[in-house]
């Protein structure tokens, strides 16, 4: 590892993260590669990010976009090669930014050797490294675990008369954890790519691999922070890299339990509380419900204060399976830019860890999709198949794939308004949004104003004032639900951040904040105002950072 690294250097970093088929295109096939982010490492650099996380470049027949593994040692040939890899890890460490693979090992290809050869028979030697089970007493499926792709978490084959267990699509069957030698190839694997020189793991829903598919339990099964230990003992041990595990069950009572520092586990969890709080029971994230941000901040705050002492929060708005934040959680039309820069604020300035998922700083927004069919995802087909037999319409289900499809995030990036945003010389392998002419790298870094330019200025911030990384988060109820209004405090500084989450302009009552006088470290647009009474007037989306005097 090359890059310069401080005892938790990640709690000062800011992450962003890359999804490699949709950054950058090098050799113009149409899909972005490990060269093309290569080309990007001093635009990351001026952004001033710590790390990458990757998603994944390993071999794989891309069913799942690379989250269904075919070989762990290598790398998908449309990404490039083991060697591009490895000058990317070097190029980025001489840049002082550490590369964050993405493990994913709750589940393979059925394309993988291990899968391949567990095929064989009942008694081949693979076999116990996935989850066999004999049919159910009517000749079905061993019970109704449900795969979150849709349809039954159960598939037959035929040749052994057993059923394999897949949490996902059927062509990503589950791994055993339960096998000692599963176990202990995946912590060879682990070691092999730390020995190589990267900064960590994103471990993909990590909180499933304890699962016990007898008992109906999926995630947070009884060996789950048995084996996360273990894992611990033999690759993490020693090592001063970072590790985030992707954990949909984490709650606020168990969240510690993955990153308490005494346990010896994860350094930070991805939890999913904000994002998922709207969903729709019925339908699930294809759900037309809005957004409710008065209670997004109460959820965020929550689990400010949960991390308080032990633990670490992970911060972010959007990834690779998420719509685009600006369209979600802002205004993507007349406020896109000012919505963009007030997300920005009010979450990178809470303590954690904050990531940046690409797009995400020039204000990319959510495209259009006209059909069904126009999606690339396997998780809307299998989700379709479902809700309409449930009597969920076409026209319904297209409205909340629009607002919260996976796809959004998969266009690939702007980086300029020229055809194709300048992502590749060929035919892209998902279409680019047509808003890229307006909205791409090369306008934004022209403009003083852009969200870009306020991204390079918070990212800096943060990394500049240790209040903002270390200190105490003290949230303050402005009685105004749209109003987000917190500290950030240690000996040496507090840090008043606040901002209006909403489109409509809103008074800050100056007896509901710090009385100090302030020095402005960074605002969303110009510094706000008090009117004649002392209060502060703020316009849509207008939020600020001030240093208490």
């Amino acid at each position: 590892m090359t890059f310069k690294l401080t005892k938790d250097w990640w709690k000062s970093a800011t992450g962003y993260q890359i999804y490699p088929r949709s950054f950058s295109d090098s050799n113009g096939d149409g899909v972005g590669d490990i060269p093309g982010i290569i080309d990007k490492l001093d635009y990351l650099a001026d952004l001033g990010i710590g790390f990458i996380w990757l998603s994944p470049v390993y071999r794989s027949p891309m069913r799942d976009n690379g989250y269904d593994i075919s070989d762990y040692y290598d790398i998908a040939p449309e990404f490039g090669t083991l060697a591009d890899m490895d000058r990317l890890i070097a190029e980025a460490g001489a840049r002082n930014i550490g590369i964050v693979m993405d493990l994913v090992v709750n589940h393979s290809s059925d394309e993988h050797a291990w899968f391949q050869n567990a095929l064989n028979g009942r008694d081949a030697t693979f076999r116990d490294y996935y989850v066999w089970r004999d049919p159910g007493p009517d000749g079905g499926p061993p019970n109704a675990l449900k795969s979150l792709f849709g349809g039954s978490a159960w598939s037959l084959h035929d040749d052994t008369g057993q059923y394999y267990l897949h949490f996902f699509d059927p062509k990503q069957p589950d791994l055993n954890w339960q096998n000692p030698n599963l176990r202990r190839d995946i912590y060879k694997m682990m070691n092999w790519w730390l020995d190589r020189g990267i900064a960590g793991f994103r471990m993909d829903v990590i909180d499933m691999i304890g699962k016990n598919p007898d008992a109906m339990i999926g995630a947070e099964g009884p060996d789950l922070h048995p084996f996360l230990q273990e894992m611990h003992r033999e690759t993490l041990a020693g090592r001063n890299v970072v590790t985030v595990g992707e954990t949909w069950s984490a709650s606020l009572k168990n969240a510690r339990d993955y990153c308490d520092s005494n346990r010896d586990e994860l350094s930070m969890v991805f939890q999913f509380s904000h994002i998922s709080q709207d969903w729709d029971p019925d339908h699930g994230r294809y759900t037309t419900r809005p957004v409710d941000m008065p209670a997004i901040r109460d959820t965020l705050f929550r689990w400010q204060e949960a991390m308080a002492e032990e633990g670490w929060n992970s911060l972010f708005w959007s990834n690779h399976d998420l719509p685009r934040a600006v369209s979600r959680f802002g205004d993507d039309g007349k406020y896109r830019v000012e919505s963009a820069k007030a997300l920005a604020l009010v979450l990178h300035l809470m303590k954690g860890t904050p990531y940046i998922y690409q797009g995400e700083e020039i204000g990319m927004t959510n495209t259009h999709f006209e059909r069904i069919s126009d999606f690339n995802d396997i998780e809307i087909a299998g989700h379709w198949t479902e809700l309409s037999a449930k009597g969920l319409s076409e026209a319904e289900f297209l409205a909340g794939a629009n607002l919260n499809s996976r796809d959004h995030a998969r266009v690939p990036m702007h980086w300029t308004g020229a055809q194709n945003a300048g992502f590749t010389t060929g035919t892209p392998w998902m279409p680019v949004n047509e808003n890229h002419i307006e909205i791409n790298v090369a306008a934004a870094s022209a403009d003083p104003d852009s969200v870009l330019s306020f991204y390079r200025k918070l990212v800096a911030l943060r990394r500049s004032v240790p209040a903002l990384t270390s200190g105490a988060f003290i949230p303050i109820e402005t009685g105004n639900e749209v109003i987000w209004a917190y500290l950030r405090r240690d000996t040496d500084m507090s840090v008043l951040v606040c901002a209006n989450m909403s489109s409509e302009t809103q008074i800050l009552k100056r007896d509901e904040i710090p009385t100090e006088n302030w020095e402005s470290l960074l605002q969303t647009g110009s510094c706000p105002c008090p009117d004649e009474s002392g209060d502060i007037v703020l316009n849509p989306y207008q939020g600020f950072a001030a240093r208490l005097i």
